[in-house]
């Protein structure tokens, strides 16, 4: 669910609505305890030598400062064994949502993939949108996102959009700027989140991870005293 709700926050931004039923297939089939070794982290780790998920965090001060310097505070292990048995977390799933506007939507997660990034297909009265968001490669080549917007007479646009920008394909910069400076950009697309945006992408995740145990859909009003709204409540 954390990480499914970055995508479903975005999906209920572009599609101006909230989710009101969701149902969904999930399953653990490669992390967790999919393996014949473990340990708790790779610092210490018996098997660094041959796991190939192994991760030298002492290589990066950064990220010693900010967990390994503080993790005796929270507990927290940025180089957490990924094989750990108490691992419960879906790493494959495929999720069915219906908005409050009567939209459908077909969402699929797979968190073992050879490279991060996704997909994203608007279909449309009058044509199709197409979006490829790469956002971590293993490869080295030009950076950059692809749209590609089709009409229902065949012609094809493709655009290029450079992502070389800091984390997120920006997003971390403008989120920062809307924090500490909130009074100095204005938001006419309205991204900046409020709580009750924040609510509803975490309900279609616990509706989703629901729906899994229990093999039946679930609606999001069932979960909490909310109500779902066709179209995004402005100043929530």
């Amino acid at each position: 669910m954390h990480k499914a709700s970055h995508h479903f926050d975005l999906l209920n931004w572009w599609i101006n609505s909230e989710p009101d039923e969701v149902f969904a297939f999930g399953s653990l089939d490669f992390y967790g305890k999919n393996n014949s070794f473990r340990h708790t982290d790779c610092r210490s780790c018996p098997y660094k030598n041959t796991c190939q998920f192994y991760f030298d965090i002492t290589k990066n001060q950064r990220y010693v400062d900010l967990y390994v310097k503080n993790q005796q505070y929270d507990g927290y292990l940025r180089d957490g064994c990924v094989w750990r048995e108490d691992i419960d977390i879906f790493d494959k799933m495929a999720v069915q949502i219906k908005y409050a506007n009567n939209l459908q939507v077909s969402y699929s997660l797979t968190a073992y993939n050879p490279y991060e990034g996704y997909r994203i297909t608007f279909n449309g009265t009058k044509g199709k949108l197409d979006a490829w968001i790469k956002e971590r490669e293993p490869w080295e080549e030009d950076h950059f996102d692809e749209i590609q917007v089709t009409t229902n007479f065949g012609k094809r646009d493709i655009i290029r959009i450079d992502n070389n920008e800091e984390g997120h394909g920006g997003g971390d910069v403008r989120l920062r700027k809307h924090i500490f400076n909130p009074q100095g950009d204005a938001d006419p697309w309205r991204q900046a989140a409020g709580s009750r945006d924040g609510a509803m992408s975490c309900l279609i995740g616990i509706a989703a991870r629901n729906s899994i145990d229990t093999g039946q859909p679930v609606r999001i009003q069932n979960l909490v005293s909310l109500k779902p709204q066709s179209q995004r409540p402005v100043g929530n």
